[in-house]
């Protein structure tokens, strides 16, 4: 079921490529950023420890979005499942690089950030808020809007 999710959100990310998510619009220059045909996609499935998602929102709206873009990655989405049990405890986005190595390189770059480490450091202070992390990254098709 959990892939079924993953792979729902995805698809309505690439067929509403311009358009509205979630009652949002996608800022135009991220999406004209993100259809450059040598990018790669990574979709990103957190789930936390019980009773920590809202500290992981907190986290990623006030720090974590902000120093991805300042080491080149490009945000995609940010999704919450709508049901139970995965609206509970998972967090799931999409982040576009340059390429798979450019990825690399960011997220070595994001991980050695000292604000990312003391930010990181802040919040698991109580213990770690994830419990498991998951990372695929996509290619777009040929007939994709997204490329």
């Amino acid at each position: 079921m959990f892939k079924y999710y993953r792979s729902l959100i995805f698809l309505s990310l690439v067929s509403f490529g311009l358009g509205l998510v979630g009652g949002d619009i996608i800022q135009l220059s991220s999406i004209a950023k993100a259809q450059s045909s040598n990018r790669a996609f990574e979709l990103r499935t957190y789930t936390t420890n019980p009773g920590r998602l809202d500290e992981l929102h907190a986290r990623f709206g006030g720090h974590t979005v902000q120093l991805f873009e300042r080491h080149g990655m490009t945000n995609i989405g940010y999704f919450s499942p709508q049901d139970s049990p995965l609206s509970e405890n998972t967090l799931i986005y999409i982040l576009a690089h340059d390429s798979r190595e450019a990825a690399e390189a960011s997220w070595a770059a994001f991980r050695a950030d000292p604000e990312w480490q003391r930010v990181a450091e802040e919040t698991r202070r109580n213990g770690r808020l994830v419990a498991n992390v998951e990372s695929v990254f996509l290619d777009g098709t040929d007939y994709s809007q997204m490329k």
